[in-house]
């Protein structure tokens, strides 16, 4: 798992983040040890694709992953949205005409959206996940920041005493524990079920909200 906060947090502060908690505690009710291991994320996704039972998180489920790994179950929804220091954007194709520099995270499925939606490739700047794009945004360095919007409004107050500025949600994919295409069926089961009960016992909302920033 990446440093991705809220979703997830590396270096434990009281918790591994939204998506790293309920994960964490799945394995544990499935009676599995979990060791966290740090790649850079792109790295990070080929590695667990062409291994066997390694498992990922946040991982979105996008038509262009479908086939390279499992998808054990989903942990949540992450809504993306265009954050600026100017008049937020209204839609995807307003973004198109007004941004010739957009930062998103190396490998993260921001990326996909973009490309999908017609953006140019020189108009996607891609950072490193655990860099901070706050000071880009503030420097100019690129003119918005398209990322999911519990990331943009935890890291932003921690960095930034200057308004920030957030369009419409203009995308949403679950993200998923995921784990390698070659992953034993029993695992699978186990983990399912374990991710299902936090869920129906409404424990993974409780652990969501742990983090949820508030808009400012």
């Amino acid at each position: 798992m990446p440093e991705a906060p809220p979703l997830t947090l590396v270096a434990f502060e009281a918790g591994y983040g939204m998506v790293g908690d309920i994960t964490l505690a799945a394995l544990a009710r499935a009676g599995y040890l979990a060791e966290l291991k740090v790649e850079p994320w792109a790295r990070a996704q080929r590695t667990v694709a062409g291994g066997r039972n390694q498992l990922i998180i946040p991982l979105s489920r996008t038509p262009q992953r479908e086939a390279l790994y499992t998808w054990i179950a989903p942990i949540m929804p992450l809504e993306r949205a265009f954050f600026s220091l100017d008049e937020p954007v209204q839609s995807f194709a307003e973004a198109r005409q007004r941004y010739r520099r957009i930062g998103v995270g190396l490998g993260t499925a921001q990326v996909e959206i973009l490309r999908t939606q017609g953006f140019a490739d020189q108009q996607i700047v891609t950072h490193n996940l655990g860099e901070n794009p706050v000071h880009l945004l503030e420097r100019g360095r690129i003119d918005a920041w398209f990322t999911g919007v519990p990331e943009a409004l935890y890291i932003w107050p921690q960095h930034s005493k200057r308004e920030l500025q957030m369009s419409p949600a203009l995308a949403s994919t679950d993200l998923y524990l995921a784990c390698s295409r070659d992953c034993d069926a029993q695992l699978v089961e186990n983990l399912r079920a374990a991710v299902q009960s936090l869920h129906d016992e409404g424990i993974s909302q409780r652990l969501i909200e742990a983090y949820r920033p508030e808009p400012r």
